[in-house]
């Protein structure tokens, strides 16, 4: 292995990532007061009233909050949750919004957009501040020869949301090589440190999805992997063909990088302005994972609808479980892509994205992502799950 140089973001120096978190003003529980009884870190955070939100989400829609603040430290962060907190104002908190669906009428509350930065790798040690472009990182490990995330290339949004969602893709998931997360405790009003273990990882859940108003992420650290420039081992077969290698093979990271930004692209999932397609979230609705009856259950509805000789796709989830494809289910209701003739429609290029095709509301999405779950579950007894979250709506 190659000695390994530090690095760390422009205002992020690397002494500041060996502490458990960030040292927040607090006395008696409350905050420092400024002149005018405002609290005083509060006092440098942009501050809008009835600002919009849709251009802070990817699907570009929602209504505006009564108070919109920006904040750019962690300090700032923890403030505006404690102000929030302590007045009883309803709290939204915002990353890079791409895994969000706000209602048409807005938000009545207080919407916090973290804009924290901070990137510090020390050898294969890696954190990230919240507010941090999450693909942006992936590029500068790759850059930096390690391996772990290099197949999350292309997900949008910040690094705070990697563990609420337990984000992954193509073989890899953040859970394999978070170590810890920071986070701000609104119920114990302190900063923690959370270990992998009690994080409570699942496919696309943790703790922090779990209970969504306890914590606010701050930082999340990672171990990577010094593999002298290549890949963790292979583990998408789709990833594997496009490459030619066989599954479990490593291929420069930098290359499967590239192949995952191509195929991702392919599909829509790579935010450009310029398309439609990618006004999303991505994936609108998680993969089923059934049990050994329902999976019994969904096979013999299969052949009914399809026939005795169709296959549906399915993967080992653990504990007896099977997995099966969203994607499959909705194309094979008869949602294909494109489907829809409004302003909210399937993507072109991927049939488990819902798009914004430049003029939609949020209850145009909405219409569409009830039409296709009731389709799916009348053709298969499967009902989807959406993966976004959801703020004064529901599907």
């Amino acid at each position: 292995m190659r000695a390994r140089r530090s690095a760390c973001g422009p205002s992020e120096p690397l002494t500041a990532r060996r502490s458990a978190g960030p040292r927040i003003p607090h006395t008696g529980g409350g905050l420092l007061q400024g002149a005018r009884g405002r609290p005083r870190t509060l006092e440098r955070v942009q501050e809008l009233h009835d600002a919009p939100l849709a251009p802070l989400t990817t699907f570009r829609l929602g209504g505006p909050a009564n108070r919109l603040l920006t904040a750019t430290t962690d300090d700032e962060v923890v403030a505006a949750v404690r102000a929030a907190d302590a007045a009883g104002t309803p709290l939204l908190v915002i990353g890079g919004g791409s895994n969000l669906v706000i209602a048409d009428k807005g938000f009545d509350g207080t919407a916090l957009h973290i804009a924290t930065s901070g990137f510090t790798l020390d050898d294969t040690r890696l954190e990230l501040a919240a507010g941090e472009n999450w693909s942006a990182a992936v590029a500068r490990t790759v850059r930096a020869g390690l391996a772990g995330i290099e197949c999350l290339a292309g997900i949008p949004g910040s690094a705070g949301a990697t563990p609420i969602q337990n984000v992954g893709a193509y073989g890899q998931e953040v859970s394999a090589t978070i170590t810890e997360v920071i986070a701000y405790d609104r119920r114990a009003d302190e900063v923690v440190t959370i270990p992998n273990a009690d994080c409570a990882f699942s496919y696309r859940h943790s703790r922090f999805k779990a209970d969504p108003d306890r914590h606010v992420v701050l930082r999340v650290r990672f171990e990577l992997e010094d593999t002298d420039g290549l890949s963790a081992p292979v583990r998408y077969a789709e990833t594997a063909r496009v490459l030619g290698v066989e599954v479990g093979d490593r291929v420069p990271a930098a290359v499967a990088r590239e192949t995952v930004l191509g195929l991702r692209a392919g599909k829509g999932m790579v935010l450009d302005p310029g398309d439609h397609d990618t006004w999303s979230a991505g994936s609108f609705f998680t993969n089923p994972v059934l049990d050994q009856d329902a999976h019994a259950a969904f096979l013999a509805r299969v052949a009914e609808r399809l026939g005795p000789d169709t296959a549906p796709p399915a993967f080992p989830a653990g504990d007896g479980l099977i997995k099966t494809s969203a994607a499959w289910l909705i194309d094979r209701a008869g949602f294909t892509k494109g489907y829809g003739t409004g302003p909210a429609r399937i993507s072109t290029k991927h049939t488990l994205a819902l798009t914004n095709r430049g003029q939609a509301t949020t209850e145009d999405l909405l219409a569409l992502a009830r039409e296709v779950v009731a389709g799916v579950e009348e053709a298969f007894g499967i009902r989807l799950v959406n993966e976004p979250v959801t703020v004064g709506v529901s599907i």
